[in-house]
């Protein structure tokens, strides 16, 4: 294993941000570990997808599953249900981004799933098959978080690995390990919807700055030690402006 963690936080569409962010990877000293919610609300999901999927292939990267990812695969397995919740959670960005804009003024839900579905066969493969978690040395790294309830923390309802928010962010980390965990923006985990920095709680640490609300992405290096650097770029274009 190599000696450090580059872990991202959620990109949400944001492929420029993104790019940026992979200028401080070095494959030959950091295991990279993309923390999940690459799509949704920016303009460039299929971009981000699709690095995401080189990444793994190309440098044996970590992408996690994260609740967009989710959302995006509910979608495409049941349109006419899901897609009103999928819309308002910044999907049809996504739609956008891999068919072409304005695409739901066009086609029925039914139609839009069997087009990606047809045109996108590995993307979704490749997405079904990612991972819920990762360990290494103290740390857990987790899209959304763990159940601090469980005895184990392994036997969190897969769910709540990309969907928990205040149980985990309140309870008791009894884990031994050090969770490091996205979904949730830190502006929110501050209390004062303004700080993008990362928040670190009770062996937790929280780095989603909330870009694509107007907030910043971090790229953060782990050693088996702790944090040897933070890296923040802002999102200087403004929050998302939905489109429903």
């Amino acid at each position: 294993m190599k000696p450090y963690i580059y872990v991202l936080s959620d990109i949400h569409g944001r492929y420029d941000l993104f790019q940026k962010l992979l200028t401080n990877f070095d494959p030959q000293q950091h295991q990279l570990v993309l923390i999940g919610d690459l799509n949704d609300r920016g303009k460039q999901s299929k971009e981000c997808f699709l690095l995401g999927k080189e990444l793994v292939e190309k440098y044996d990267a970590i992408y996690l599953r994260g609740n967009h990812e989710e959302y995006f695969l509910q979608f495409l397995a049941s349109p006419e249900d899901w897609l009103p919740s999928y819309v308002r959670n910044g999907g049809k960005e996504t739609i956008d981004s891999l068919l072409h804009r304005n695409a739901l003024d066009e086609y029925s839900p039914t139609e839009i799933a069997m087009m990606i579905r047809s045109r996108y066969k590995e993307l979704i493969e490749f997405l079904m098959a990612r991972p819920l978690y990762f360990e290494w040395e103290k740390y857990i790294f987790v899209h959304a978080g763990v159940d601090l309830t469980q005895k184990d923390w392994h036997d969190t309802d897969p769910r709540d690995f990309i969907w928990i928010r205040d149980a985990f962010h309140q309870g008791k980390n009894t884990t031994g390990k050090t969770i490091v965990f996205g979904h949730t923006i830190t502006p929110m985990l501050h209390g004062d919807m303004q700080t993008t920095d990362l928040w670190l709680s009770d062996n937790k640490i929280g780095i989603d700055g909330g870009a694509v609300f107007g907030g910043s992405v971090h790229g953060v290096i782990f050693d088996k030690n702790g944090i040897v650097q933070d890296i923040e770029y802002q999102n200087l274009d403004g929050p998302w402006q939905p489109e429903f």
